[in-house]
Protein backbone atom coordinates (compact mmCIF):
# COMPACT_ATOMS: atom_id res chain seq x y z
CA UNK A 1 0.00 0.00 0.00
CA UNK A 2 1.54 3.33 -1.09
CA UNK A 3 0.83 6.68 0.54
CA UNK A 4 1.26 10.33 -0.29
CA UNK A 5 1.97 13.38 1.86
CA UNK A 6 0.00 16.32 0.51
CA UNK A 7 0.99 19.78 1.73
CA UNK A 8 -1.78 22.34 1.28
CA UNK A 9 -1.24 26.08 1.63
CA UNK A 10 -4.46 28.01 2.28
CA UNK A 11 -4.48 31.82 2.08
CA UNK A 12 -6.58 32.47 5.20
CA UNK A 13 -8.28 30.81 8.16
CA UNK A 14 -11.71 31.27 6.66
CA UNK A 15 -11.17 28.22 4.48
CA UNK A 16 -10.04 25.90 7.30
CA UNK A 17 -13.48 24.46 8.02
CA UNK A 18 -14.15 23.89 4.32
CA UNK A 19 -10.94 21.88 4.10
CA UNK A 20 -11.79 19.85 7.21
CA UNK A 21 -15.16 18.96 5.70
CA UNK A 22 -13.42 17.71 2.56
CA UNK A 23 -11.05 15.59 4.67
CA UNK A 24 -13.99 13.77 6.26
CA UNK A 25 -14.96 12.33 2.89
CA UNK A 26 -11.54 10.85 2.14
CA UNK A 27 -10.70 9.06 5.41
CA UNK A 28 -7.17 10.40 5.49
CA UNK A 29 -4.63 8.47 7.54
CA UNK A 30 -3.39 11.54 9.35
CA UNK A 31 -3.67 15.33 9.12
CA UNK A 32 -2.33 18.36 10.96
CA UNK A 33 -1.78 22.03 10.29
CA UNK A 34 0.55 24.79 11.38
CA UNK A 35 0.29 28.54 11.19
CA UNK A 36 2.41 30.37 8.68
CA UNK A 37 3.24 33.95 7.89
CA UNK A 38 0.71 36.32 6.36
CA UNK A 39 -2.28 34.49 7.83
CA UNK A 40 -1.58 31.37 5.79
CA UNK A 41 -2.30 27.82 6.92
CA UNK A 42 0.01 24.93 6.01
CA UNK A 43 -2.11 21.79 6.17
CA UNK A 44 -0.43 18.36 5.97
CA UNK A 45 -2.37 15.27 4.93
CA UNK A 46 -1.24 11.64 4.63
CA UNK A 47 -3.57 9.74 2.30
CA UNK A 48 -3.65 6.50 0.34
CA UNK A 49 -2.25 6.77 -3.18
CA UNK A 50 -5.49 5.42 -4.61
CA UNK A 51 -7.34 8.48 -3.28
CA UNK A 52 -4.74 11.09 -4.18
CA UNK A 53 -6.04 12.19 -7.57
CA UNK A 54 -9.65 12.46 -6.44
CA UNK A 55 -8.60 14.41 -3.35
CA UNK A 56 -6.43 16.89 -5.27
CA UNK A 57 -9.13 17.33 -7.92
CA UNK A 58 -11.59 18.29 -5.19
CA UNK A 59 -9.14 20.76 -3.69
CA UNK A 60 -8.48 22.32 -7.09
CA UNK A 61 -12.16 22.80 -7.80
CA UNK A 62 -12.78 24.31 -4.36
CA UNK A 63 -9.73 26.52 -3.77
CA UNK A 64 -7.82 27.08 -7.04
CA UNK A 65 -9.39 30.52 -7.47
CA UNK A 66 -7.77 31.72 -4.22
CA UNK A 67 -4.55 33.68 -4.57
CA UNK A 68 -1.73 31.96 -2.74
CA UNK A 69 -3.33 28.51 -2.76
CA UNK A 70 -0.83 25.74 -3.50
CA UNK A 71 -0.58 21.96 -3.30
CA UNK A 72 2.66 19.99 -3.01
CA UNK A 73 2.77 16.19 -3.17
CA UNK A 74 5.46 13.91 -1.74
CA UNK A 75 5.66 10.09 -1.80
CA UNK A 76 5.53 8.22 1.51
CA UNK A 77 7.13 4.78 1.38
CA UNK A 78 5.47 3.40 4.52
CA UNK A 79 3.19 4.30 7.41
CA UNK A 80 3.17 2.69 10.87
CA UNK A 81 0.89 1.22 12.05
CA UNK A 82 -0.20 -0.18 8.71
CA UNK A 83 -3.78 0.95 7.93
CA UNK A 84 -6.48 -1.56 7.13
CA UNK A 85 -7.08 -2.30 3.44
CA UNK A 86 -9.83 -0.17 1.92
CA UNK A 87 -11.89 -3.27 1.12
CA UNK A 88 -12.16 -4.16 4.83
CA UNK A 89 -13.13 -0.61 5.77
CA UNK A 90 -15.89 -0.55 3.15
CA UNK A 91 -17.13 -3.91 4.42
CA UNK A 92 -17.32 -2.58 8.00
CA UNK A 93 -19.27 0.48 6.83
CA UNK A 94 -21.72 -1.72 5.01
CA UNK A 95 -22.29 -3.86 8.12
CA UNK A 96 -22.85 -0.73 10.19
CA UNK A 97 -25.30 0.66 7.63
CA UNK A 98 -27.34 -2.52 7.70
CA UNK A 99 -27.69 -2.24 11.51
CA UNK A 100 -28.98 1.36 11.35
CA UNK A 101 -32.40 1.92 9.85
CA UNK A 102 -31.95 5.68 9.38
CA UNK A 103 -28.59 5.44 7.58
CA UNK A 104 -28.07 4.12 4.08
CA UNK A 105 -25.05 2.20 2.89
CA UNK A 106 -24.42 4.92 0.33
CA UNK A 107 -24.17 7.54 3.09
CA UNK A 108 -21.51 5.63 4.97
CA UNK A 109 -19.50 4.46 2.00
CA UNK A 110 -19.64 7.66 -0.03
CA UNK A 111 -16.27 8.73 1.30
CA UNK A 112 -14.83 5.40 0.11
CA UNK A 113 -16.49 5.28 -3.28
CA UNK A 114 -14.61 2.57 -5.23
CA UNK A 115 -15.13 4.59 -8.42
CA UNK A 116 -12.77 7.23 -7.03
CA UNK A 117 -10.01 4.72 -6.32
CA UNK A 118 -7.26 4.43 -8.92
CA UNK A 119 -4.56 1.81 -9.06
CA UNK A 120 -1.94 4.17 -10.47
CA UNK A 121 -0.12 7.41 -9.75
CA UNK A 122 -2.20 10.55 -9.70
CA UNK A 123 -2.55 12.58 -12.87
CA UNK A 124 -0.50 15.33 -11.26
CA UNK A 125 2.48 13.05 -10.55
CA UNK A 126 2.38 11.56 -14.04
CA UNK A 127 2.27 15.01 -15.60
CA UNK A 128 5.20 16.29 -13.54
CA UNK A 129 7.38 13.29 -14.43
CA UNK A 130 6.62 13.33 -18.15
CA UNK A 131 6.70 17.11 -18.61
CA UNK A 132 10.23 17.27 -17.21
CA UNK A 133 11.44 14.58 -19.64
CA UNK A 134 9.85 16.33 -22.63
CA UNK A 135 11.66 19.64 -22.25
CA UNK A 136 14.07 20.65 -24.98
CA UNK A 137 17.44 21.28 -23.36
CA UNK A 138 21.15 21.03 -24.01
CA UNK A 139 21.21 17.79 -22.04
CA UNK A 140 18.46 16.29 -24.19
CA UNK A 141 20.29 17.24 -27.40
CA UNK A 142 23.53 15.79 -26.03
CA UNK A 143 21.76 12.54 -25.12
CA UNK A 144 20.33 12.30 -28.64
CA UNK A 145 23.77 12.83 -30.20
CA UNK A 146 25.43 10.27 -27.95
CA UNK A 147 22.71 7.66 -28.44
CA UNK A 148 22.83 8.11 -32.23
CA UNK A 149 26.61 7.73 -32.32
CA UNK A 150 26.59 4.65 -30.10
CA UNK A 151 23.71 3.08 -32.06
CA UNK A 152 25.46 3.75 -35.38
CA UNK A 153 28.66 2.11 -34.12
CA UNK A 154 26.69 -0.88 -32.90
CA UNK A 155 24.81 -1.27 -36.19
CA UNK A 156 27.95 -0.91 -38.33
CA UNK A 157 29.81 -3.48 -36.24
CA UNK A 158 26.83 -5.81 -35.92
CA UNK A 159 27.18 -5.55 -32.14
CA UNK A 160 23.87 -6.07 -30.36
CA UNK A 161 25.32 -5.21 -26.93
CA UNK A 162 26.43 -1.77 -28.14
CA UNK A 163 23.03 -1.14 -29.74
CA UNK A 164 21.32 -1.98 -26.44
CA UNK A 165 23.72 0.42 -24.72
CA UNK A 166 22.51 3.18 -27.02
CA UNK A 167 18.89 2.31 -26.29
CA UNK A 168 19.43 2.55 -22.53
CA UNK A 169 19.99 6.27 -23.02
CA UNK A 170 16.40 6.35 -24.37
CA UNK A 171 16.13 10.05 -25.31
CA UNK A 172 12.82 9.64 -27.14
CA UNK A 173 10.85 8.08 -24.29
CA UNK A 174 9.85 11.38 -22.65
CA UNK A 175 8.81 13.39 -25.73
CA UNK A 176 6.66 10.61 -27.18
CA UNK A 177 4.90 9.86 -23.91
CA UNK A 178 4.45 13.61 -23.36
CA UNK A 179 2.76 13.95 -26.74
CA UNK A 180 0.33 11.15 -25.90
CA UNK A 181 -0.40 12.63 -22.47
CA UNK A 182 -0.83 16.14 -23.89
CA UNK A 183 -3.36 14.80 -26.37
CA UNK A 184 -5.27 12.96 -23.65
CA UNK A 185 -5.37 16.02 -21.37
CA UNK A 186 -5.89 18.61 -24.09
CA UNK A 187 -2.73 20.39 -23.01
CA UNK A 188 -1.67 22.46 -26.03
CA UNK A 189 1.49 23.84 -24.40
CA UNK A 190 2.79 20.40 -23.45
CA UNK A 191 1.96 19.16 -26.96
CA UNK A 192 4.02 21.98 -28.50
CA UNK A 193 6.98 21.27 -26.21
CA UNK A 194 6.88 17.53 -26.87
CA UNK A 195 6.61 17.96 -30.66
CA UNK A 196 9.52 20.41 -30.62
CA UNK A 197 11.72 18.10 -28.55
CA UNK A 198 10.67 14.93 -30.32
CA UNK A 199 11.12 15.98 -33.89
CA UNK A 200 14.19 18.13 -33.34
CA UNK A 201 15.77 15.13 -31.62
CA UNK A 202 14.76 12.83 -34.47
CA UNK A 203 16.17 15.29 -37.02
CA UNK A 204 19.48 15.50 -35.16
CA UNK A 205 19.77 11.71 -34.89
CA UNK A 206 18.92 11.22 -38.57
CA UNK A 207 21.29 13.97 -39.79
CA UNK A 208 24.15 12.64 -37.69
CA UNK A 209 23.52 9.11 -39.00
CA UNK A 210 23.62 10.36 -42.60
CA UNK A 211 26.98 12.00 -41.95
CA UNK A 212 28.33 8.80 -40.38
CA UNK A 213 27.00 6.78 -43.32
CA UNK A 214 28.84 9.08 -45.70
CA UNK A 215 32.11 8.78 -43.76
CA UNK A 216 32.14 5.07 -42.97
CA UNK A 217 31.62 2.04 -45.21
CA UNK A 218 28.10 0.67 -44.81
CA UNK A 219 27.57 -2.96 -45.77
CA UNK A 220 23.84 -3.57 -46.42
CA UNK A 221 24.38 -7.28 -45.77
CA UNK A 222 25.23 -6.73 -42.10
CA UNK A 223 22.47 -8.59 -40.20
CA UNK A 224 21.64 -5.63 -37.92
CA UNK A 225 21.19 -3.40 -40.98
CA UNK A 226 19.34 -5.95 -43.11
CA UNK A 227 16.98 -6.67 -40.18
CA UNK A 228 15.86 -3.04 -40.03
CA UNK A 229 15.76 -2.42 -43.76
CA UNK A 230 12.62 -4.49 -44.12
CA UNK A 231 9.20 -4.12 -42.58
CA UNK A 232 6.62 -6.68 -41.46
CA UNK A 233 3.51 -6.89 -39.32
CA UNK A 234 5.57 -8.10 -36.38
CA UNK A 235 7.13 -4.65 -36.23
CA UNK A 236 3.71 -3.18 -35.49
CA UNK A 237 3.24 -5.58 -32.58
CA UNK A 238 6.63 -4.61 -31.15
CA UNK A 239 5.90 -0.91 -31.46
CA UNK A 240 2.46 -1.26 -29.84
CA UNK A 241 3.95 -3.23 -26.96
CA UNK A 242 6.64 -0.57 -26.55
CA UNK A 243 4.12 2.25 -26.44
CA UNK A 244 1.81 0.51 -23.99
CA UNK A 245 4.70 -0.47 -21.72
CA UNK A 246 6.13 3.03 -21.81
CA UNK A 247 2.80 4.61 -20.85
CA UNK A 248 2.14 2.05 -18.11
CA UNK A 249 5.61 2.67 -16.67
CA UNK A 250 4.68 6.28 -16.01
CA UNK A 251 1.16 5.61 -14.72
CA UNK A 252 2.11 2.98 -12.15
CA UNK A 253 5.54 4.30 -11.16
CA UNK A 254 7.81 1.64 -12.66
CA UNK A 255 11.44 2.46 -13.36
CA UNK A 256 11.62 4.04 -16.82
CA UNK A 257 15.21 2.97 -17.49
CA UNK A 258 14.45 -0.49 -18.84
CA UNK A 259 11.11 0.64 -20.24
CA UNK A 260 12.98 3.27 -22.22
CA UNK A 261 14.88 0.46 -23.90
CA UNK A 262 11.63 -0.85 -25.38
CA UNK A 263 10.65 2.51 -26.84
CA UNK A 264 14.18 2.98 -28.14
CA UNK A 265 14.03 -0.46 -29.76
CA UNK A 266 11.15 0.77 -31.84
CA UNK A 267 12.52 4.20 -32.77
CA UNK A 268 16.28 4.67 -32.53
CA UNK A 269 17.81 1.71 -34.46
CA UNK A 270 15.51 2.02 -37.53
CA UNK A 271 16.11 5.78 -37.69
CA UNK A 272 19.89 5.41 -37.39
CA UNK A 273 19.89 2.60 -39.94
CA UNK A 274 17.91 4.76 -42.34
CA UNK A 275 20.41 7.61 -41.96
CA UNK A 276 23.39 5.31 -42.50
CA UNK A 277 21.86 3.85 -45.66
CA UNK A 278 21.01 7.32 -47.02
CA UNK A 279 24.58 8.46 -46.36
CA UNK A 280 25.96 5.44 -48.22
CA UNK A 281 23.61 5.86 -51.20
CA UNK A 282 21.44 2.79 -50.52
CA UNK A 283 18.18 4.67 -51.00
CA UNK A 284 15.86 1.71 -51.65
CA UNK A 285 16.93 -0.01 -48.43
CA UNK A 286 16.81 3.33 -46.60
CA UNK A 287 13.17 3.64 -47.64
CA UNK A 288 12.41 0.32 -45.95
CA UNK A 289 14.15 1.42 -42.74
CA UNK A 290 12.31 4.76 -42.80
CA UNK A 291 8.98 2.98 -43.26
CA UNK A 292 9.78 0.79 -40.26
CA UNK A 293 10.71 3.83 -38.17
CA UNK A 294 7.60 5.80 -39.12
CA UNK A 295 5.30 2.84 -38.45
CA UNK A 296 6.89 2.47 -35.02
CA UNK A 297 6.48 6.18 -34.31
CA UNK A 298 2.77 6.00 -35.15
CA UNK A 299 2.25 2.84 -33.07
CA UNK A 300 4.06 4.19 -30.01
CA UNK A 301 1.96 7.37 -29.96
CA UNK A 302 -1.30 5.57 -30.69
CA UNK A 303 -0.60 3.00 -27.97
CA UNK A 304 0.28 5.77 -25.52
CA UNK A 305 -3.03 7.58 -26.08
CA UNK A 306 -5.07 4.39 -25.76
CA UNK A 307 -3.25 3.43 -22.56
CA UNK A 308 -3.75 6.82 -20.93
CA UNK A 309 -7.43 6.73 -21.89
CA UNK A 310 -7.78 3.20 -20.50
CA UNK A 311 -6.19 4.42 -17.26
CA UNK A 312 -8.84 7.16 -17.11
CA UNK A 313 -6.39 10.03 -17.14
CA UNK A 314 -8.42 13.10 -17.99
CA UNK A 315 -8.70 16.82 -17.15
CA UNK A 316 -11.21 18.15 -14.64
CA UNK A 317 -12.23 21.55 -15.98
CA UNK A 318 -14.99 21.76 -18.65
CA UNK A 319 -12.95 23.78 -21.16
CA UNK A 320 -10.05 21.35 -20.86
CA UNK A 321 -12.37 18.35 -21.17
CA UNK A 322 -13.81 19.62 -24.46
CA UNK A 323 -10.38 20.46 -25.83
CA UNK A 324 -9.07 17.04 -24.79
CA UNK A 325 -11.92 15.29 -26.60
CA UNK A 326 -11.20 17.20 -29.80
CA UNK A 327 -7.43 16.63 -29.64
CA UNK A 328 -7.86 12.95 -28.79
CA UNK A 329 -10.34 12.31 -31.59
CA UNK A 330 -8.13 14.07 -34.14
CA UNK A 331 -5.03 12.20 -32.96
CA UNK A 332 -6.77 8.82 -32.96
CA UNK A 333 -8.13 9.46 -36.46
CA UNK A 334 -4.72 10.56 -37.73
CA UNK A 335 -2.67 7.76 -36.16
CA UNK A 336 -5.22 5.06 -37.04
CA UNK A 337 -5.47 6.21 -40.66
CA UNK A 338 -1.69 6.28 -41.06
CA UNK A 339 -1.37 2.85 -39.46
CA UNK A 340 -4.03 1.41 -41.78
CA UNK A 341 -2.21 2.82 -44.80
CA UNK A 342 1.08 1.35 -43.60
CA UNK A 343 -0.47 -2.08 -43.04
CA UNK A 344 -1.83 -2.05 -46.59
CA UNK A 345 1.59 -1.01 -47.91
CA UNK A 346 3.29 -3.80 -45.99
CA UNK A 347 0.88 -6.37 -47.42
CA UNK A 348 1.35 -4.99 -50.92
CA UNK A 349 5.11 -4.91 -50.65
CA UNK A 350 5.14 -8.41 -49.21
CA UNK A 351 3.22 -9.63 -52.22
CA UNK A 352 4.06 -7.60 -55.31
CA UNK A 353 7.11 -5.66 -54.17
CA UNK A 354 8.52 -7.97 -51.53
CA UNK A 355 11.84 -8.26 -53.31
CA UNK A 356 12.35 -4.50 -53.16
CA UNK A 357 11.66 -3.79 -49.49
CA UNK A 358 11.41 -7.06 -47.63
CA UNK A 359 14.20 -8.96 -49.28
Amino acid sequence: MAYRLIIIILPDYGNLEKLKNILKKYDVLSSWFVESAEDQIVFNVIIRRAKTESFINTLQKRFSNLEGFRISLLPVEASVPVPEPIEKIVSKHRETAEEKEDTTIEDLTDRLDPKELINRLSRHEIYANIADMAKLSNIFILMVILSAIVAAIGVLNNNVAVIIGAMVIAPFLGPNMALSLATTLGDVELAKNSIKSNYLGLLIAFSLSVILGFIFTVDPNIPEIALRARTNLGSITLAFASGITGALAFTVGFSTTLIGVMVAVALLPPLVTCGLLVGSGEFSLALGAFLLFFINLVCVNLAGILTFKFQKIQPIYPESINRAKIMTNIALLLWTSLLSIFIVLILLYRGAFGVLLLG
